[in-house]
């Protein structure tokens, strides 16, 4: 796990060595153990190494033989034995033993298709001198990041947006668009950020530049679910064989490993595979109260034999702990678990360079309960279109406290337009009030059921549940899980990996109907099979807590006078309406609602304000 950072000019000059430094020095984080650069006519390559692999022999950028191909690259390829077993038969020679260098033989071998053949994470840029151009990607799934600015005279890339804000001459203005998108999803949807003209490669996308700047994106991979009626049983096995195979791939490393355990059957099925293999120590966090899962993670490591650690996350450490935080998510993400992700991996680098982890379960065989929604509202969407619509408008009439309601409503709205993924925290009426935006604008954006459209309009073919996974892998999953992963855990120099996004696994889990995945009054009921026999039983159907945040209660107390007074502090007021929180808070208290997750994501998005557009000049952004 690293962190790669680089420019390519569009004009005949040389990048200079410490405007690379100055770049790469804002994510000595990502990669504390080496750096390294390499230039070249209007090319400039900067890498910092987190060392896991090939410890002695790993350095980077790196070349082929006659250096006529260059890479930087941050991830892991999880069959590049394999890889590098076929391509010694097709004559390629190897310096070293590491995974980098297989994907320069790749790509020496493949060219642009070389992305197809892995098996891993990663974001990677290679400079193939005899073609003249730079050539990007990013993983299937979007575990790593990939950001890019383009205009003119150059290409900027890295690891972080604070990579290319520390690069000379680049400015900071607000993406307004992606401001009013975040209030909805909680994160701004790619491939845009909060930075006007700063961009995230999409997942499963690469990007190619010519030596005369043409830029073009290409999508090589769609993570589209196609049901296939086969035996139960069937899938069962295939699950069971992939991810055992999954996880011992994704235990290849030179340095120690660990497994963040939750209470849940994601994290226990993982550390349950890595304890088959070896011992292993496990890692969790939780707050004080009714839903800590300390106790029931320490009970689970107790059962499966592992050298288990915990810690409780009090008030203080959750805000103490966020200026950091902020800084290091590059964008705001109003996920409150991301700062329990932040200590728990925090916790886990005392111990352990690498963790596994149970993200995207979720997403491959429908965990979230939400996923149970189609089933529930079959009986009203059933009936007739004018029904529907009598009963809509007459829902709308009634009081928000009025039991029924919501369910009316929901069924009867499309699909399209009340899922938009895992958050919705603003609909358009309430940014129109929280807003200070010229209404035209709130009218002209690309708005989330816009953004979400794009997606439901490649799915019309499949099944409601479906169709939702399909909206999460391609939106949640990247702009949230996968983003505050990546960047909570790289907060500490831990590299965080996660056999359930491994491509081979999805081959299996994109093909499993429907009625396998919610069954029974239960999400992930196939896996939940699966896993019969191999994870202990009182886990299987035991609902996963995640990182409850007592938010709700939090903000009724005296730290909502706090998270008050930081956002009128922030430098917002352009963009917010103070009024409009005052009152949301007010209501909060009394009782008239839980607007919790809304003061909560302004928050999020005032220290952002106040960490990246007020406080830190460029020269200081390597403070923390």
């Amino acid at each position: 796990m690293c962190g790669i950072t680089g420019v390519m000019y569009f004009e005949d000059r040389e990048p200079t060595v410490a405007m690379l430094q100055q770049m790469t020095d804002v994510i000595v984080h990502r990669g504390p153990n080496d750096s390294g650069f390499w230039t070249d006519n209007r090319i400039g390559l900067g890498f910092r190494r987190l060392s896991v692999i090939d410890l002695k022999e790993g350095h980077q950028p790196l070349a082929n033989e006659d250096d006529s191909v260059w890479i930087i690259f941050n991830g892991e390829i999880y069959n590049y034995k394999a890889l590098r077993t076929m391509l010694q038969e097709r004559g390629h020679q190897f310096r070293t033993q590491s995974d980098t260098e297989v994907i320069v033989h790749l790509y020496e071998e493949y060219g642009e298709e070389c992305v197809k053949h892995m098996r891993g994470m990663f974001g990677f840029v290679i400079w193939d001198k005899k073609k003249k151009q730079l050539f990007g990607a990013r993983d299937h799934f979007g575990i790593k990041p990939f950001y890019y600015h383009v205009n003119d005279r150059q290409f900027l890339f890295g690891s972080e947006i604070k990579s290319l804000l520390a690069a000379d001459g680049m400015n900071r203005l607000i993406h307004t668009d992606s401001l009013l998108n975040y209030l909805t999803f909680q994160y701004v949807p790619e491939p845009n950020t909060m930075f006007h003209g700063i961009h995230k490669l999409p997942p499963g996308h690469t990007v190619k530049i010519t030596f005369d700047g043409e830029m073009s994106i290409r999508k090589y991979w769609d993570p589209m679910f196609e049901p296939e009626e086969r035996p139960f049983d069937e899938y069962v096995e295939q699950i069971r064989e992939t991810l055992k195979d999954s996880v011992k791939l994704h235990m290849v490393s030179d340095v120690d490993r660990g497994c963040f355990l939750s209470s849940g059957i994601d994290s226990t099925a993982i550390a349950t595979h890595m304890r088959n293999i070896e011992p292993i120590r496990t890692f969790s966090v939780g707050f004080e109260g009714a839903n800590n899962e300390t106790p029931i993670a320490a009970q689970t490591a107790a059962t499966l034999g592992t050298q288990h650690y915990d810690k409780i996350i009090t008030k203080d450490d959750f805000f103490a702990t966020m200026p950091k935080a902020i800084w290091h998510q590059d964008e705001p993400v109003a996920d409150p678990s991301a700062i329990a992700l932040y200590h728990v991996a925090q916790l886990a680098r005392e111990h352990v360079t690498v963790v596994l982890s149970g993200e995207g379960a979720d997403e491959l065989f429908g965990g979230y309960r939400i996923y149970r929604e189609p089933q529930s509202l079959r009986p009203i969407e059933q009936l007739p279109q004018s029904v529907k619509r009598m009963l809509n408008r007459f829902a709308r009439m009634l009081p928000s406290s009025v039991k029924g309601r919501n369910y009316v409503l929901r069924g009867t709205t499309p699909l399209e337009e009340r899922f938009l993924g895992n958050a919705k925290i603003f609909s358009e009426d309430m940014k129109a009030e929280v807003l200070r935006l010229d209404s035209e604008m709130l009218r002209a954006y690309k708005n989330p059921v816009q953004i979400a459209g794009d997606y439901y309009n490649k799915t019309k073919h499949l099944d409601p549940v479906s169709r939702m996974q399909y909206i999460d892998m391609n939106l949640w999953m990247p702009g949230d899980i996968l983003m505050k992963a990546d960047k909570m855990t790289m907060a500490h120099s831990l590299e965080l990996r996660v056999p359930f996004l491994d491509k081979e696994l999805f081959e299996v889990a994109r093909r499993i109907p429907a009625k396998y995945r919610i069954a029974n009054g239960t999400t992930k009921y196939i896996f939940r099979k699966a896993m019969e026999g191999i994870i202990p039983d009182p886990i299987l159907n035991r609902p996963k807590l995640g990182f409850p945040v007592p938010l709700r209660d939090w903000v009724k107390g005296s730290m909502g006078d706090v998270l008050l007074e930081q956002i009128k502090s922030s430098g917002i007021e352009d963009y917010i309406n103070m009024d409009a929180v005052q009152r949301m808070l007010h209501k909060h208290r009394n009782g008239q609602g839980d607007y919790a997750r809304r003061i909560w994501t302004i928050y999020i998005f005032a220290l952002w304000h106040m960490t990246f557009m007020e406080e830190l000049p460029k020269k200081v952004l390597a403070a923390y």
